[in-house]
């Protein structure tokens, strides 16, 4: 099974696919969901693409708004350009545009995205009747219901939201912040109002606001928990997902590095063994220590109460986290034994380290000896990605992530 990464920025991108990515999901500066992310020009997708084709990984670029007429006029020109920055494939999700894929760039493999809510074996076959390659399942199905679609469709690619944060509404199709913001979430700007709190007016009452009692600033009534279906992987294998996909183009490079580095491990050690596969505590563990709401396996498991937990997280709207990531290892200086840092927040004279490389173990350094790019002694960092030499006797991998130990 393939293991798809979110890819919010370039830097993202290549810590994607050196903790383990098989693929990895980008947009342009236009036409994707995620307006607010970084994304990417020409030019750093361009060097994007290349850089993932170099690791043996693949490259998907998300053409996934819900087009207006005015959104169409540029859009041949710039499927173009994604044809000659060789991406692997476009994810479409309003029919218009899969009709200017076909049209325009006619040999480019095209996957239908979630957006889509493709969510039974008809639906799947009407996209893959008109040429589609694979779909991104709606996030409302349960194993089941993608089993039925994987035995009427063994030839098409089925790919599945597996981690991350999931939209309170339909296959992601909402229209409460386009309502109270008039920033629209199928053009890309979602405010994710799910998140705020809420409390309950009764309609001959205005004026009068009534808590819900889960918290006492409000009801979370919108908030979904995050998913995690990691202990799932051989359900998701029997069910013939061929891609698991991570959400996240808006988190950190840690985020990113931290779950694909957990989920490759994970599904490495099922390829090997998948008849004594067994998950690892430290692996959940790990998860744990990532930025995240509290856990859910969504529709996953169905709908029985007996094997489904909540999803809702009526308690807050925030995500908790236990790591601070303090920065990057840049380079080694073999003739001076020490690595060359980026800092990313602030560390001191000191502190505990933990060093987490792209492969293999992790472990923890003391600070001490620290200097600047010109040699001078320092204490702590003086300020945001400062570059920084630490003493080191052995090798350390390039994009190894810092956080407190």
């Amino acid at each position: 099974m393939e293991l798809l990464a979110p890819a919010g920025s370039l830097e993202k991108l290549k810590a994607a696919v050196l903790f383990g990515a098989d693929a990895v999901y980008l947009a342009g500066k236009t036409y994707g969901l995620r307006a607010f992310s970084d994304n990417f020009d020409l030019e750093e997708m361009k060097e994007g693409i290349a850089f993932a084709h170099g690791h043996g990984a693949k490259a998907y670029v998300t053409v996934n708004i819900y087009a207006r007429n005015q959104d169409l006029a540029g859009l041949p020109d710039y499927l173009k350009e994604l044809a000659e920055v060789q991406a692997d494939s476009v994810v479409v999700s309003d029919p218009g545009v899969f009709r200017l894929v076909r049209q325009t760039i006619p040999g480019m493999p095209v996957h239908i995205s979630t957006q889509a809510n493709t969510t039974n074996w008809q639906a799947a076959a009407f996209w893959q009747e008109l040429g589609a390659s694979r779909v991104v399942l709606a996030r409302e199905l349960a194993a089941g219901d993608i089993l039925t679609i994987h035995q009427q469709l063994p030839q098409l690619e089925l790919e599945v939201f597996v981690h991350g944060a999931m939209c309170m509404s339909y296959s992601g199709r909402c229209l409460i912040s386009n309502y109270l913001t008039g920033r629209d979430a199928n053009q890309g700007a979602c405010a994710q109002p799910c998140r705020w709190n809420y409390r309950l007016v009764e309609e001959k009452r205005p004026g009068e606001y009534y808590p819900l009692l889960e918290d006492e600033r409000g009801s979370y009534i919108f908030n979904s928990k995050d998913l995690c279906l990691l202990e799932q992987i051989p359900l998701l294998h029997q069910a013939g997902v061929c891609s698991l996909k991570v959400e996240g183009r808006m988190k950190s490079v840690h985020y990113v590095a931290s779950v694909i580095k957990i989920y490759r491990e994970a599904l490495d050690a099922y390829a090997a063994d998948p008849e004594n596969w067994q998950i690892r505590r430290e692996w959940l563990q790990e998860l744990d220590r990532i930025s995240h709401r509290e856990y859910t396996t969504g529709f996953f498991l169905g709908d029985d109460p007996g094997s489904q937990d909540a999803k809702i997280n009526l308690g807050d709207n925030t995500s908790g986290k236990n790591h601070d990531f303090l920065g990057l290892v840049l380079d080694y200086d073999w003739e001076q034994k020490r690595v060359l840092l980026e800092q990313r927040n602030r560390f001191q004279e000191g502190d505990l380290l933990e060093f987490v490389p792209p492969q293999g173990p992790s472990f923890t350094v003391n600070v001490a000896g620290m200097t600047d790019e010109e040699g001078n002694p320092v204490t702590a960092a003086p300020h945001p990605q400062q570059r920084l030499y630490l003493p080191f006797s052995s090798a350390v991998a390039p994009w190894t992530m810092i956080r407190r130990g």
